[in-house]
């Protein structure tokens, strides 16, 4: 390829693992054919964020730029982009880019190609290390982009992108969204607060599973949750056994699954979508008698 040009962008960047940002210049790709070019005014905070600053599974690279709930106005537009004009509201969320051609990226299942490119600390296609959101403008391929609707608030909007499409997501992929349907969400972070309004939103009953009763306040009175469950309380835990015909994990720590997969209706599904640092220990004699606990 011949001399990629630059923009010259600015952040808040990872240098070790120490934990802390600081202020970085680099440089972004000229504006190609195919390519939106916009100015970030939002971006969430990812639990995964966290992850990557501090190395925690082993796969960072420095300096990094964290960031993928990424919203803005679209400031310029290449030749050939053909969805978006200059003064969009515009997304990215976790991905820039993918082989195109596999069978996951026909399918419309991007996330899953072998090649595909993530928004920060992967090498994209000129070699160059992708930077994310942490800072004041963002380039990408048209096809990875998303339009925001203009009666949504962008600063609402930006984590859609990463915790809201991962707990959307399972819940229409593996029929959890229907009405009538119990559903179970566990942990009231970051995704599990969005969770809980897209079941509800759906027209399921939801009940929240926490480790502190703490949070029951907020989970039924400020999101409508209909039940909360304290996953510390035996007997909790036993009223609640064999209820749910879902159970959406959104827990990023080492726990015990065997109360969870108890909670199950027979033929129930556990979709985890927290990413624990060590690995979650799970007996199979359980799961093939369908009895848990």
């Amino acid at each position: 390829m011949g001399k990629v040009l630059e923009k010259e962008a600015f952040g808040l960047a990872a240098k070790d693992n120490s934990g802390v940002l600081s202020p970085f210049r680099f440089a972004r790709r000229e504006t190609g054919e195919k390519d939106v070019r916009f100015k970030v005014l939002f971006c969430g905070i990812c639990h995964t964020d966290l992850h990557m600053i501090r190395n925690d599974w082993g796969m960072s690279t420095y300096p990094l730029v964290p960031g993928h709930e990424i919203v803005g106005l679209v400031t310029e537009v290449g030749g050939k982009v053909t969805k978006f004009k200059t003064g969009d509201k515009v997304g990215v969320g976790c991905m820039v880019g993918s082989c195109g051609s596999c069978d996951s990226c026909t399918e419309g299942l991007e996330n899953y190609c072998p090649k595909m490119i993530q928004t920060y600390g992967f090498k994209y296609y000129d070699d160059t290390i992708t930077y994310g959101g942490y800072s004041d403008n963002m380039v990408c391929d048209e096809a990875f982009i998303i339009r925001i609707p203009d009666n949504l608030p962008l600063d609402a909007a930006a984590p859609l992108l990463c915790a809201g499409i991962t707990v959307y997501s399972p819940l229409k992929y593996h029929g959890l969204d229907k009405p009538g349907m119990h559903i179970g969400v566990v942990g009231l972070g970051g995704l599990g607060h969005v969770a809980v309004k897209f079941a509800k939103a759906m027209g399921t009953k939801v009940t929240v599973i926490s480790t502190s009763d703490s949070k029951r306040g907020e989970a039924i009175n400020r999101l409508g949750a209909d039940a909360f469950v304290v996953s510390r309380d035996p007997q909790q835990i036993k009223g609640a056994m064999g209820t749910m015909d879902g159970i959406i994990n959104t827990v990023s720590a080492t726990h015990s699954l065997l109360p969870l997969l108890g909670m199950l209706k027979h033929k129930g599904k556990l979709v985890m979508v927290g990413a624990p640092e060590k690995p979650l220990e799970l007996s199979v004699m359980p799961l093939i008698f369908g009895k848990p606990i």
